[in-house]
């Protein structure tokens, strides 16, 4: 069944949407912005746009960096990010629990697609 992505638009600002989060669950999981980049298959220069741009756009701190050094930077979330990211995950998975049925008809809708 599909699932529906949510994108929080805020005034004339995009808090997050599928992208931004997708790059904050590797961050989390990698600990490195270049890692969660390669492994998404981003450019190393656009997921530091977005998370510029994250960070940006809130109050506090989403994304934290260290530089590098002997063991090499790295990057992870702030428990500020940590807690906005669960938040918007569980808006995703309420939106799509409660549209479960449209999602069905939807779904049956669509003309099947051969390879």
């Amino acid at each position: 069944m599909a699932t529906p992505r949510i994108r929080l638009l805020i005034g004339d600002t995009i808090a997050i949407g599928p992208g931004k989060a997708s790059l904050l669950e590797e961050i989390d999981r990698k600990g490195s912005i270049s890692a969660a980049a390669r492994n998404m298959g981003m450019s190393y220069r656009k997921a530091w746009r977005l998370i510029d741009s994250i960070n940006d756009d809130f109050k506090v701190e989403i994304v934290s960096k260290s530089t590098g050094g002997k063991g090499g930077g790295g990057a992870y979330l702030s428990p500020f990010g940590k807690e906005m990211l669960q938040r918007y995950l569980l808006i995703e998975k309420k939106a799509a629990e409660s549209i479960v049925d449209d999602l069905v008809w939807f779904e049956n809708q669509l003309r099947s697609k051969t390879n």
